[in-house]
């Protein structure tokens, strides 16, 4: 069996076509902006995710660099995500940190099997009420995890279970620090209310809305690390910081190791591997879809955007970093700096080594408290909290597959959230399939004209599956009791599977025992397709399958065979 597989063409090969100094002019101003934008939120994702903050860098430069480089986004930007840090954190607490950086390697290979094996396109049919459900639910995590570092309780290291991470929270609020409380709230504050380019005019009147402007060019979340930062260094405030905890960042990539691997080993990680895979698959399609309606660019190719994110999460730990993926708010700083081809990207990787060859001591006085405030925004930021208020104008299932994926998230993990969530969805599906399917008698003027006495005529509208074949087993108990023959109108049954086929070869059988013919009428392509090669068709007859009310008139029994009356068309033909 041939099975066509998704050639490797980076979007940067057609990018270059036409590339001159005015591209590259916007792309480097705009990998800059995204560079430094990156910065504060990289550190910040690694240390939520028990790490070191130099991970989160390590990932940014490295996943950063080919997430770009062999994408299929002009403009997408990769690197650590929110959605990863309960994941991360959760792997490393019961796994340890070599079996983390194994298990993002073995994801990046099943990323890039799926994208070769084109598999892409299969994502896009994840309902969109568990991509917010475990979006939603992952946002609280986050939230929650940050309330350590927020508030300067003195706790070792959190557990990764909700409810005792309440309990362990709740147990040491009496080591509150107030001034780590001030100033995660400051730059939480700092973060919300700070100008937003994506929110600027683009042509300002006025010297404030044009100051605003200016002040939008540098991103909030530098602001309120540059500020918190050196009010700790100045002030010595008693915070947490940096330095304290993990010794400060080094000012060179880490060498290259390959992590040790057992297959022992790596059985135990096939679900961790498979989260980060599924996560990363959805989060980087996620982002890219959204880039592609904020640009004119042409729309990224998925399965090539796939074995991009394949092979940096590969090499990623290969350097100690983490699982990267697209990021939505990085690119979407990205499109608004003016971006035009997957060299920005390329840039803003370079932008984060040289800050981090050059800068790094200044992170020894970086305050946990500023990153923990940074975070809740992003959080905030990346939930989709309207969902929930709008859920009462959906149906049911759609409310239930919501919350039920959004609490599953937060009690358990993304993966029971998931499977659950696609099971819910699959089930309420079938159930709703099963409600369009109908089986409706026809009697009076709706009947043709022409047909023999005691014969009863049904018609079938809709999709004969398996979540529908009790209407059709149902019919005996629904045909009058003096029913010599009855007529299947099949003009609006669109299709029909093994389990429908089933239901007429039993319905059949039930008619044959009470001396009752079976006829179908104007069956479409597909069912008449399945008749004939189950071999149904010679078990009923082939002359008692017809094309038409017309042809009727040719089969025993089953039309008035006065020569002075003539069958009319029904009101589905």
């Amino acid at each position: 069996m041939h099975i066509p597989l998704h050639p490797f063409r980076p979007r940067l090969l057609s990018s270059l076509q036409g590339y001159d100094r005015r591209r590259l002019g916007a792309d480097i101003s705009a990998g800059v902006t995204v560079g430094i934008v990156a910065l504060p939120l990289a550190m910040a994702f690694a240390i939520a995710s028990g790490l070191k903050p130099e991970a989160g860098l390590v990932t940014a430069i490295v996943a950063g660099f080919l997430i770009s480089a062999l994408g299929g986004s002009s403009v997408q930007i990769g690197g650590p995500a929110g959605a990863f840090i309960v994941i991360v954190y959760g792997i490393v607490e019961r796994y340890g940190l070599a079996n983390l950086l194994i298990s993002t390697a073995l994801a990046g290979v099943l990323l890039f099997l799926m994208g070769w094996l084109r598999l892409g396109a299969l994502i896009r049919y994840i309902p969109v009420s568990i991509v917010i459900g475990f979006t939603n639910g992952i946002a609280v995590l986050i939230g929650l995890s940050q309330l350590k570092d927020l508030l300067g309780l003195q706790i070792d290291r959190l557990p990764a279970d909700f409810f005792t991470q309440i309990s362990v929270l709740a147990a040491h609020l009496h080591t509150l620090n107030p001034a780590a409380l001030a100033m995660g709230l400051a730059c939480t504050a700092v973060v919300v209310l700070w100008p937003k380019s994506y929110q600027m005019d683009t042509a300002p009147q006025g010297a404030w809305p044009r100051l605003k402007r200016k002040a939008a060019h540098l991103p909030g979340t530098l602001v309120a690390l540059a500020g918190a930062t050196a009010l700790t260094a100045v002030l010595q405030l008693p915070l947490e910081t940096i330095g304290s905890r993990f010794g400060g960042i080094p000012q060179t990539l880490p060498s290259f190791a390959l992590p040790e691997f057992s297959w022992m080993g790596a059985k135990q990680l096939l679900m961790p591997t498979l989260t980060i895979a599924l996560l990363g698959a959805i989060e980087s399609l996620l982002c890219a879809r959204v880039a592609d309606n904020m640009t004119e660019h042409p729309r990224h190719d998925p399965n090539q955007e796939l074995m991009a994110q394949g092979v940096a999460n590969l090499v990623s730990p290969l350097f100690g970093g983490m699982p990267a993926t697209g990021t939505i708010a990085r690119t979407v700083t990205n499109v608004r700096a003016g971006a035009t081809s997957p060299v920005a990207g390329m840039v803003h990787a370079v932008t984060l080594l040289g800050v981090m060859l050059v800068a790094a001591p200044l992170a020894l006085h970086v305050p946990l408290a500023a990153l923990a405030g940074i975070l809740l925004f992003v959080a905030w930021n990346m939930g989709e909290w309207r969902e929930f208020a709008h859920a009462r104008r959906f149906n049911l299932p759609y409310r239930t597959v919501l919350f039920g994926t959004f609490i599953l998230t937060v009690v358990f993990d993304l993966t029971v959230a998931v499977e659950v969530g696609l099971v819910m969805a699959c089930v309420f599906f079938i159930w709703r399939m099963g409600t369009l399917f109908r089986v409706e008698a026809r009697s009076g003027e709706d009947l043709p004209a022409g047909l023999a006495p005691q014969t009863q005529v049904f018609s079938l509208y809709g999709a004969l599956f398996f979540g529908a074949v009790a209407q059709v087993e149902d019919l005996p108990q629904r045909m009058l009791p003096d029913t010599r023959h009855v007529v299947l109108d099949l003009h609006r049954l669109i299709s029909m599977d093994t389990s429908g086929l089933e239901s007429l070869k039993q319905l059949h059988r039930s008619l044959q025992l009470h001396g009752v013919t079976l006829t179908l009428v104007d069956v479409n392509e597909q069912p008449l397709s399945l008749i004939h090669r189950s071999g149904f068709e010679a078990t009923l007859g082939s002359e008692r399958i017809v094309a038409d009310w017309s042809a009727l008139a040719q089969v025993p029994g089953s039309a008035d065979q006065a020569p002075a009356r003539q069958l009319s068309q029904g009101p589905d033909a």
